[in-house]
């Protein structure tokens, strides 16, 4: 199993839309073949600053699976704007 990382940074005064938007955007990001499940949690010192963990069956199916689907434009069209800076975005295997 690979777990996708991404630290976003929402924009100051957008957290209350943003979190409904993100609650509805699930529903994309889950009906891609590989995902297994997903967790957003929210900064306690930065409350604009949040961390989404994706676990999926294979790196590829996020990258691939995931960002060249018809699913992902409505993802992307419901939540990039809430962003500054544009997330970095990073995949971790497990070692012990």
């Amino acid at each position: 199993m690979i777990l996708e990382v991404a630290i976003l940074n929402v924009k100051p005064g957008l957290n209350t839309q943003f979190e409904s938007d993100f609650e509805l955007a699930g529903q994309y990001i889950s009906s891609i073949k590989g995902y297994v499940s997903h967790t957003l949690k929210q900064c306690l010192e930065d409350n604009h600053k949040y961390i989404l963990l994706v676990n999926w069956e294979t790196a590829d199916n996020h990258r691939i699976g995931f960002r060249t689907s018809e699913a992902y434009l409505k993802w992307k069209a419901l939540l990039h704007h809430y962003y500054d800076p544009f997330p970095t975005v990073e995949h971790y295997k497990t070692i012990i």
